[in-house]
């Protein structure tokens, strides 16, 4: 029987429509995912199930009766945490309890309390306020919140999205563990194929146009474990059919490109430049880290983070740099950036030494740090001016509108950084940094603040504009699959501090790529697998020396 019925719903805001024609049961105890874009309506249908908003047209029902408000029976986690910071995790569950359940005696709430603190692992951190919690154990508190009070249906909106990989995972399989303790029924927004299929019994696909596309029954036995499922030929299918409905619904066509790049050359590449490093110069050994240690001082003495990473690149190889959080991965890619002194050893890029910032080397952060009063064009043109003396000016905004155009914001490039979506402000970044024509692009998790479709569709970017360029790239990631992707060889990092390589992959896979096309590839999940059990093999603090 329906727990909970949506009929016929629409949303509108204003002129435009962001829901419609959503038609959805959910089964009392059933566990459903519903996967879509950025943009797509995801938290304001959760908003419409929870009561916190009201439907355009059609209704929304619980139990056979219309939805009008929220109600305790429905609870609600929510991306941000939204904990009162003056108040301890029991303080908080608390709270929320005396709320649902104003009748109840004070020792019924403090063993209620305590045994939704216990089970969400945080029975040692019940008298810690919000701010000495890290973001798991913060999102933690809110799902123990929820559970609570009792509510009768958990409605959950990307939960675990501000999360790293690891802890997103485990706290994933948290999630399922409680759903199947208690039975309750679950509605899970999020943007992880994966993630859905770990957790669903059913998987609902919300297209770019606000409609429900695609269905699809989660058949695979319960416990799922993500490592035995990389060999289950029933997820594999499951997981490129989910996958090839998202790339389908939100497939866009890419902006003819109406400029070519004129011939000109950056400063760091001109003739005397390149003859003076002729002789050093090796295309083999374009790039190479020796010996690369960093050491900070401490008051309880020397910390190395990294110590002994040896590695060589080749002149055009696209190289990921994987591990968990803490690992190094960026301290190694900011002293190639020159951001960050070598404490001992060296990094030599076409025969010179790396010392100090320079254009040479673009990065490409998390953040894409735009100056948010200039425009696109404007943002871009700031390095290009720079790098381009020699050229004129209009040879020099026919760089900067190429690269825009080539990221697709040739119709946006105008637009001021302050009024771009995250997304958007990301293919700045990468087009600032290909602009520049640089030796190495550096790029320390460029995707990590966005979802994980908006993501695919920025990493099919990156690997388009990067065929084009050829440039010798390093891409900091704590995602497989991105590193799969992009990658001629993937460098797993050991734990830190004392961090170091643990293993190097060699991904032999045809170029130019596509994430629907890996899926597709006989080889594709003997990687995954590979990198996934390395990364297992180190998540509990593993050492290389009790390798």
């Amino acid at each position: 029987m329906a727990i909970l019925h949506l009929n016929h719903v629409r949303k509108d805001f204003g002129s435009q429509t962001i829901l419609k024609g959503i038609d959805l049961a959910v089964e009392e105890g059933e566990f459903v995912a519903i996967l879509g874009f950025s943009g797509t309506g995801k938290t304001t249908l959760i908003s419409l199930m929870a009561g916190l908003q009201m439907p355009s047209a059609g209704e929304v029902r619980f139990r056979g009766k219309p939805v009008t408000g929220p109600g305790p029976e429905r609870g609600v986690v929510f991306q941000s945490y939204s904990l009162m910071p003056w108040l301890t995790v029991a303080g908080n569950i608390a709270l929320a309890v005396r709320s649902a359940m104003p009748k109840l005696p004070g020792a019924e709430v403090r063993a209620r309390v305590a045994k939704y603190i216990a089970m969400v692992g945080l029975s040692h951190a019940a008298t810690r306020r919000p701010a000495e919690l890290s973001g798991g154990m913060r999102q933690r508190v809110g799902i123990a919140r929820a559970l609570a009070m009792d509510p009768e249906i958990l409605l959950l909106d990307e939960p675990l999205s501000a999360l790293d990989a690891l802890t997103r995972a485990n706290l994933a399989d948290e999630i399922e563990a409680i759903w199947q303790a208690d039975r309750k029924t679950v509605v899970l927004i999020t943007n992880d194929v994966d993630e859905a299929i770990v957790l669903a019994d059913r998987i609902l696909c919300l297209d770019p146009d606000g409609s429900i596309g695609a269905e699809f029954r989660v058949a695979l036995p319960r416990p799922r474990d993500r490592t035995e499922m990389n060999h289950d030929p029933a997820f594999k299918d499951l997981r490129a059919r989910v996958t090839g409905h998202l790339i389908a619904a939100g497939a866009q066509a890419s902006a003819e490109q109406r400029r070519s790049l004129p011939a000109v050359t950056p400063l760091h590449a001109m003739p005397r430049a390149y003859a003076r490093a002729a002789a050093a110069r090796n295309d083999e050994r374009y790039l190479q880290f020796s010996q690369l240690h960093k050491i900070y001082p401490t008051p309880k003495g020397p910390l190395t983070v990294v110590e002994d990473v040896n590695l060589t690149l080749k002149k055009g190889e696209f190289v990921s740099l994987i591990g968990h959080s803490g690992c190094g991965k960026s301290t190694v890619l900011t002293m190639a950036a020159g951001l960050n002194p070598i404490s001992k050893g060296a990094i030599v890029l076409d025969g010179s030494h790396v010392q100090g910032a320079d254009p040479e080397r673009a990065v490409v952060f998390q953040s894409p740090s735009l100056f948010p009063w200039l425009t696109a064009r404007e943002n871009v043109a700031i390095g290009v001016d720079r790098v381009y003396p020699a050229a004129s000016r209009a040879e020099r905004q026919e760089v900067v509108e190429y690269y825009l155009e080539r990221v697709g914001l040739g119709d946006a490039m105008h637009r001021q950084a302050s009024e771009m979506s995250n997304g958007m402000r990301q293919r700045v970044g990468i087009a600032r940094a290909f602009a520049l024509s640089p030796k190495l692009l550096l790029l320390d998790e460029p995707f990590g603040m966005l979802d994980s479709l908006t993501r695919w569709e920025l990493q099919e970017v990156l690997m388009e504009v990067w065929d084009r360029t050829k440039v010798t790239a390093v891409c900091v990631t704590h995602d497989v699959d991105e590193a799969i992707l992009m990658a001629d060889r993937v460098v797993m990092m050991t734990n830190g501090p004392q961090a170091t390589i643990g293993r190097i992959t060699e991904v032999k896979l045809p170029r130019p790529r596509s994430r629907k096309a890996l899926l597709a590839h006989p080889d594709y999940y003997a990687y995954r697998e590979e990198i996934i059990g390395f990364l297992e093999e180190y998540e509990h603090g593993h050492k290389k020396d009790a390798a």
